[in-house]
C-alpha cells in the first residue's frame, strides 16, 4: 500500500486551481472582484485569444504594501474574514483567500501595486508556481495584474479550453455583468486593443444598458422597483411582447453579485408565462437586495450559485412583485373594465368574446374527393386516393394568413401515417380552443389544431428555405436598421457572406450600425429583422460559429412556434384544413419542439375501460 503524504503547496495550488479556475473568464472574475473590493473607481480588462495567451486587469483600488502583496499569493490568506461565523454575513465578494495563488500557480503571473504613502510601487513576477523576482517599479496607485500562458504547467487542462470565440464570449458576458452590476463604476474591455466596450460611471442604471447592449434593448426594458418585508426588488424587466431567442439577456444580482439562480430564474419565467411567446425569453436585469445572512454563497468555490435560507417566501415575492407589474404596465385593468362584444356560441350555448373575422379568414375547403380527414357534418369532403400522388407545391414565401400558408402542404403525398388508405376521420367536435376530437375506425383522436399548425408552418418554411437557399433574395421597401453590441457586431461582419448566399443582403452603416436591403424570398420581409437577430443570437450562444444554414433551421423553429395573429378557436372548416395538412406533413406527430400535434385512443382501450365490448 503506497504511503501517505502531505502535498507540496505548489501542486495544491494547482489542484484547487482546477476548482477556482476552469477557464480564462473565472481569471477575470476573480480579479474583477478582488478590485471593486478594494474600492476602485476605475477598472480596465484587456485580453488576447480568449484569454488563453494574456490577460489584464488594472484598477485604481487601495493597492498593497510590499509585505501585503507577498502575503496575498498565500493560500487562504485575506482581508475579507477574520472567524468562521462571518462566512453567515459575508458582504465581500471574495473571501476564501484561494483565487491568486491558485492563479498565479498555473500561468506566468505578473502583479504590480502601490498603496497610498508608498512612493514606489512593487513587481512579483511568478511563473507555474515559482517566484522569479519581487522588486520596486513605478505604478500609480492601484492594482495590475497580468496573466499570460494560462494552465502553462498543466497541459491537460488547457485540451479542455473551448474556442477562442467561445471563450472570448465567455469573457465579454462576464464583464457586462459586473459592468451592470456597479454602473457608479468606470469599466473598459479591450480585445487584443480593440476596444469592446468603454463605459464612464453613470447612475442610471438604463444608460449603463444602452451603452454595452445597445440602444434597442434598453428601449424594450423598463423600470421596476418593489419593497418587500426582508427584500427588496430593483431593476429592469422587458416590456410585456418582447423577448428574446436565448437567456443570455435573463441577468441576476443578489446584493450586486451576479448570480446563477434557479429560483429567480424560474419567478421571472412564470411570471412572463402568459406574455412571451413558448421557446423565447423575456429580457430582465434584476437586483435582489437582502440581509447577507439569508443567503449562503460559500456553496461553490465560483461563486456564481446561492442559497436563500428562506427560497419559498423570496420566490413568492418575486412571482407576485413581477406579475403585478407586468400587468399594470400592459394594461390589463383597462382591459378587464372596458366594455367586451359578446355573441353566443351556437355549439356550447354560452356567451364568448366576439371574434373580428379578420383576424383568420375563412380556410377554402379542399375540392371534393381531395381530403384526408372528414367532418361529420360534412360528408361530402373524403378521402380520396389521387391526393396522395401529387406533389407539394412549396409557397413563395410564408404568410401570416393561415388559409394561404396551409395551401402549400395541400396536395403533398401521405407518408407512413396510415397504412389503410380508405380509412378517414370524422370530426366529432371542436372544443376547447385549441382542441379538436375525430372519430376513427380505430378509435378516437384527440388534436391540436395550433401544436399541428405549427408544425405544418415549419415543414412549409423548411421546404421553402431547402428549396431557396442558394441566395434567392427580395427587397425590402425600407431598409430595416441593425443596432448591435460590439461582439454581435462582429459575428454579423464575419457572416455577411454566409447571409448571402442564403439571401440576406446587409451593408455597414456607421460602427455596430447595420442596414438590412434585402431578406430570402422563404421569409416574410415583416419578420426578416426578427429572424436575423434571433440567428445571430444563435449562432453567438453556439459559440460564435458561422454554421448559418444550421442557425437558419433553429431560427425557422422559433419562427414557426410563434402564432403570428393566429386565434386560439377554430371554426370546422379551419380543423379539418389542419389536419389534412398534417398528415400530409413528413412528421406529423409533433410540433417543431417535439410535443405531440395528436394521440388516439383505440377501441380497445374504451372496451378494457367499460370492462365490455362496445
Amino acid at each position: 500500500m503506497p504511503s501517505i503524504r502531505i502535498l507540496s503547496d505548489r501542486v495544491a495550488n494547482q489542484i484547487a486551481a482546477g476548482e477556482v479556475v476552469e477557464r480564462p473568464a473565472a481569471v477575470i472574475k476573480e480579479l474583477l472582484e478582488n478590485s471593486i473590493d478594494a474600492g476602485a473607481r476605475k477598472i480596465e480588462i484587456e485580453f488576447r485569444n480568449g484569454g488563453k495567451s494574456y490577460l489584464r486587469v488594472e484598477d485604481d483600488g487601495t493597492g498593497m504594501s510590499h509585505d501585503q502583496a507577498l502575503l496575498c499569493l498565500e493560500r487562504h490568506a485575506t482581508s475579507k474574514i477574520r472567524k468562521a461565523s462571518d462566512l453567515n454575513e459575508v458582504q465581500t465578494f471574495g473571501f476564501r483567500g484561494e483565487a491568486i495563488p491558485s492563479i498565479s500557480s498555473v500561468s506566468r503571473f505578473t502583479m504590480r501595486t502601490r498603496c497610498d504613502g508608498n512612493a514606489e510601487g512593487n513587481e512579483i513576477l511568478i511563473n507555474g508556481g515559482k517566484m522569479i523576482h519581487v522588486k520596486e517599479c513605478g505604478m500609480p496607485k492601484g492594482t495590475r495584474i497580468e496573466v499570460a500562458h494560462l494552465f502553462n504547467s498543466v497541459p491537460g487542462r488547457r485540451k479542455f479550453l473551448k474556442t477562442e470565440v467561445t471563450e472570448s464570449s465567455h469573457i465579454i458576458h462576464l464583464c457586462k455583468l459586473y459592468a451592470l452590476a456597479h454602473p457608479n463604476l468606470t469599466f473598459s474591455l479591450l480585445e487584443g486593443g480593440r476596444t469592446i466596450f468603454r463605459s464612464p460611471a453613470c447612475e442610471d442604471l438604463l444608460d449603463r444598458v444602452r451603452e454595452i447592449f445597445g440602444k434597442s434593448l434598453a428601449e424594450a426594458l423598463t423600470p421596476i422597483e418593489v419593497l418587500g418585508d426582508k427584500i427588496k426588488l430593483s431593476g429592469l424587466v422587458g416590456k410585456p411582447g418582447f423577448s428574446r431567442p436565448t437567456r443570455k439577456e435573463m441577468m441576476f444580482f443578489v446584493n450586486r453579485r451576479p448570480v446563477d439562480s434557479k429560483t429567480v430564474s424560474y419567478s421571472l419565467l412564470e411570471a412572463y408565462h402568459t406574455y412571451a411567446p413558448k421557446g423565447r425569453f423575456p429580457p430582465a436585469v434584476l437586483f435582489i437586495e437582502l440581509d447577507p445572512s439569508l443567503i449562503d454563497v460559500n456553496v461553490h468555490p465560483a461563486k456564481r450559485e446561492l442559497r436563500f435560507r428562506e427560497e419559498a417566501n423570496v420566490r413568492t415575492f418575486l412571482i407576485k412583485s413581477i406579475l403585478k407589474f407586468v400587468k399594470e404596465f400592459s394594461g390589463e385593468k383597462n382591459i378587464k373594465e372596458s366594455q367586451i362584444d359578446l355573441e353566443k356560441d351556437l355549439t356550447s350555448g354560452q356567451f364568448v368574446p366576439k371574434i373580428d373575422e379578420n383576424v383568420l379568414k375563412q380556410l377554402k375547403v379542399l375540392p371534393e374527393g381531395q381530403s384526408l380527414v372528414a367532418s361529420s357534418r360534412n360528408p361530402e369532403i373524403v378521402f380520396s386516393q389521387d391526393s396522395v400522388d401529387k406533389p407539394l407545391s412549396s409557397p413563395k414565401r410564408p404568410v401570416d394568413s393561415l388559409s394561404d400558408e396551409l395551401d402549400g402542404n395541400e396536395q403533398k403525398q401521405l407518408v407512413g401515417l396510415r397504412n389503410d388508405l380508405n380509412a378517414s376521420w370524422h370530426l366529432i367536435d371542436n372544443t376547447h380552443g385549441s382542441m379538436a376530437l375525430f372519430r376513427t375506425s380505430q378509435g378516437i383522436v384527440g388534436f391540436h389544431c395550433r401544436a399541428a399548425y405549427e408544425r405544418i408552418r415549419y415543414e412549409q418554411l423548411e421546404d421553402s428555405f431547402e428549396a431557396k437557399k442558394k441566395g434567392e433574395s427580395q427587397k425590402l421597401l425600407f431598409a430595416e436598421s441593425l443596432e448591435l453590441n460590439s461582439f454581435e457586431s462582429v459575428f454579423l461582419k464575419k457572416s455577411l457572406l454566409k447571409l448571402k448566399n442564403v439571401g440576406f443582403i446587409i451593408e455597414e452603416f456607421g460602427r455596430n450600425f447595420y442596414r438590412l436591403l434585402e431578406c430570402p424570398t422563404w421569409i416574410d420581409p415583416e419578420h426578416a429583422k426578427v429572424f436575423l437577430l434571433d440567428l445571430v443570437e444563435i449562432g453567438i450562444d453556439s459559440g460564435g460559429e458561422t454554421e448559418i444554414e444550421k442557425f437558419a433551421k433553429e431560427a425557422i423553429s422559433k419562427q414557426a412556434t410563434e402564432s403570428f395573429g393566429l386565434k386560439n378557436s377554430f371554426s370546422e372548416n379551419d380543423v379539418v384544413r389542419i389536419a389534412n395538412q398534417l398528415l400530409a406533413c413528413r412528421n406529423p406527430y409533433t410540433c417543431p419542439k417535439g410535443r405531440p400535434t395528436y394521440f388516439e385512443l383505440p377501441v380497445r382501450d374504451f372496451e378494457n375501460r367499460f370492462r365490455r365490448k362496445i
